[in-house]
């Protein structure tokens, strides 16, 4: 059920180009303005199913990365082996676990503008921690392997 590997190159490159964005919008206030249709809308006022013109950065920003992220963690390996899928496994329930952790840590300990904060970056969170961890378990199992072989 995985994308094939070149998918996990674009996947990248989405990444590499919205964490580029995101500088840019946080140091010299980078703007893309566009007219949008809302479902919801609360800013000065609270509005159902309306249109105006915003700043489409921010949203430019998050799609990019969300698919990035998407890319990344659900295509093939360059070299597809079984055992990677039993890895894939582990790596999904250690990223519940740990990205559970993070999220009770913060509601306990975090409050107002730095919880928000916390909340906007859990879109992200679950990719990054299951990347980390299943490359992580990747590599020790790549490592047990040689150590076997040598063993011999």
């Amino acid at each position: 059920m995985l994308l094939p590997f070149r998918y996990k190159i674009s996947g990248a490159i989405l990444v590499l180009c919205g964490l580029v964005m995101a500088v840019l919008y946080f140091t010299v206030d980078f703007r893309f303005e566009l007219p949008v249709v809302a479902v919801f809308s609360s800013y000065v006022e609270t509005k159902f199913l309306t249109a105006f013109k915003t700043n489409f950065a921010d949203e430019l920003i998050l799609l990019t990365l969300l698919a990035g992220f998407l890319l990344v963690s659900f295509s093939k390996e360059k070299k597809e082996a079984d055992y990677l899928n039993a890895l894939r496994y582990k790596a999904i329930i250690l990223t519940v676990l740990i990205n559970s952790a993070i999220l009770l840590f913060s509601i306990l300990f975090i409050y107002g503008g730095g919880f928000m904060g916390i909340v906007i970056m859990n879109i992200y969170t679950p990719f990054i921690i299951y990347i980390v961890t299943f490359r992580i378990l990747k590599s020790n199992h790549q490592k047990s392997k040689s150590i076997n072989r040598k063993g011999r």
